[in-house]
């Protein structure tokens, strides 16, 4: 295990955000918990759920980069038309709902309420 000695007037390390964002990252990793981590770096589990939350509340991504993937577009390809599937559902009560494709779905949960109240 490292032993880290502070000396001085300062006793409190400083993480910079790029390696809260480092270690934040290894949680998970091969099935690293926050513990392990934590331990790792010599830290509380606290001090890893504080970075998270800071990092949320600042509106900030936890991930160092932000990636962009290339996307080429083409000539629009028409599919095949496939038949609708029928839908079925099965109330609480065991009732069934068949053939209901064009209903909207304030008609439909308005139809379960009164199916279910039956």
């Amino acid at each position: 295990m490292r032993q880290e000695i502070l000396t001085g007037v300062e006793r409190r390390r400083r993480w910079s955000d790029a390696e809260k964002r480092s270690i934040l990252a290894e949680v998970g990793v091969d099935g690293a918990r926050v513990l392990d981590v934590a331990r790792r770096h010599d830290l509380t589990r606290q001090h890893i759920y504080q970075w998270r939350a800071e990092f949320r509340r600042r509106g900030e991504s936890l991930t160092e980069e932000t990636g962009f993937l290339p996307v080429e577009m083409t000539e629009k390809t028409v599919m095949p038309a496939v038949p609708p599937s029928p839908v079925e559902i099965e109330l609480m009560n065991g009732r069934r709902l068949r053939g209901i494709e064009g209903l909207s779905a304030s008609g439909l949960a308005q139809l379960i309420r009164v199916l279910e109240g039956a």
